[in-house]
């Protein structure tokens, strides 16, 4: 009778295990949905629309996220939310109610890993508290209920992963070209040339495929509604170096018609990763959004092609409403310059792309774009997991 007193304890004690054990853990894990949804709505809305602040109705986004999940047939409870930071090298969540403005420039990703007032990312916990979970065997040892919670954080970053259309022409960028010499995103100067592989080459905007891309699908896509498939980052671009006479002279005719040779032309470009030039295939890690300033079709005749007027960017007239640059000079080298000056053009030497009587030697070239990082914020794109080249993501991932 004692043994079987004994063993009668012991199989109480495995039954509360089991029973109530396998009654927790769904508990929990219904716990764990209503804070991984709290979490990633929070995140997804953590932004105001064009990227510029943080959103403080984030909070309640996510709480009512949270809220509309039950457990075992109770209503979730939300113990907390809280904005803040994520830092992947420290796996922490940093609190912070900072609403302040969003600044992506300048900034190297890992700078801004490590910067606490930088805010990315939500934290939800949900608890049973006021209806926690039934013990059943668990009585026999003392215990009446058990309370339950659980938690999750949700990051947002930079685009990587690209939606249908977020890209608007079939140009990648070189991250190179993008980040200064401590390896920062910097939005202020930036070249393109199509028969040089410093800075960037033609898309076909196909992943997985063999062979470089070539003129038709190009062409094919360029003044188009941009990429047609989702566009996986760390996936190979199918991209193509050099002069493609078809492709850019559509892409002429199209910035001429869109701009009138006077306003800024603003679209969002894949970025490529370029250790060795462009093409066949380039990995793509993220995107960004800029301004092509000017295109040269023939580099002849400077005086009666360079131009002569020119929307500013909104950084250039204090963030306002832009402004517009001008220069009547019957030069065209003077007024080249002059332009050159003002908008900051590089060359991949970062010294600045004046004209020069050497055609090998002069920023002024033939079948060349010259573009200019854009400062000022915008709508965010595509899914996280792209390196810092100032397009926020929109859809964000769990991380804890």
């Amino acid at each position: 009778m004692v043994l079987m007193a004994i063993s009668l304890i012991m199989l109480m004690a495995f039954a509360a295990l089991a029973i109530d054990g396998g009654n927790l853990y769904v508990a929990r894990n219904e716990l764990h949905n209503a804070s991984d949804a709290g979490a990633l709505a929070g995140a997804r809305m953590l932004y105001t629309v064009d990227g510029s602040a943080v959103n403080p109705g984030a909070n309640n986004v996510a709480t009512d996220a949270a809220l509309a999940n039950y457990s075992q047939g109770d209503p979730v409870e939300v113990a907390s939310v809280l904005r803040g930071h994520w830092s992947f090298a420290t796996r922490t969540f940093t609190p912070n109610t900072s609403l302040a403005a969003v600044d992506l420039f300048s900034f190297t990703t890992k700078e801004l890993d490590a910067d606490p007032n930088f805010i990315n990312a939500v934290e939800v916990i949900t608890e049973r508290k006021a209806t926690p979970a039934q013990a059943f065997f668990g009585t026999v040892l003392g215990f009446s209920d058990y309370k339950v919670s659980a938690r999750a954080v949700a990051y947002i970053g930079f685009a990587g992963s690209l939606r249908p259309h977020d890209l608007d022409q079939p140009i990648g960028i070189c991250q190179e070209a993008l980040l200064n010499n401590s390896g920062a995103y910097e939005c202020s100067v930036g070249r393109f040339i199509p028969d040089n592989g410093d800075t960037g080459g033609w898309t076909s905007f196909q992943q997985n495929v063999s062979g470089a891309a070539d003129a038709n699908d190009v062409n094919s896509v360029t003044c188009g509604t941009g990429n047609e498939q989702q566009l996986d980052y760390g996936e190979g671009l199918q991209t193509v170096n050099g002069q493609l006479q078809s492709a850019f002279s559509k892409l002429y005719n199209c910035w001429e018609a869109e701009t009138n040779k006077k306003r800024l032309w603003n679209m969002t470009l894949p970025v490529l990763s370029c250790p060795t030039g462009v093409g066949p295939s380039n990995k793509l890690i993220g995107a960004v959004n800029l301004n092509i300033v000017w295109i040269v079709d023939q580099a002849n005749h400077i005086d009666a092609r360079a131009p002569s007027e020119m929307e500013l960017p909104p950084h250039n007239s204090g963030g306002t409403s832009p402004g517009t640059w001008s220069n009547s000079n019957a030069s065209g080298v003077a007024r080249w310059d002059d332009f050159v000056n003002t908008f900051s053009i590089e060359k991949p030497d970062h010294s600045l792309a004046h004209w020069d009587s050497d055609p090998q030697k002069s920023g002024w070239r033939q079948k060349t774009i010259y573009f200019l990082p854009d400062c000022s914020y915008h709508e965010p794109k595509g899914n996280t997991g792209g390196e810092n080249f100032g397009v926020l993501a929109r859809i964000p991932v769990l991380v804890d």
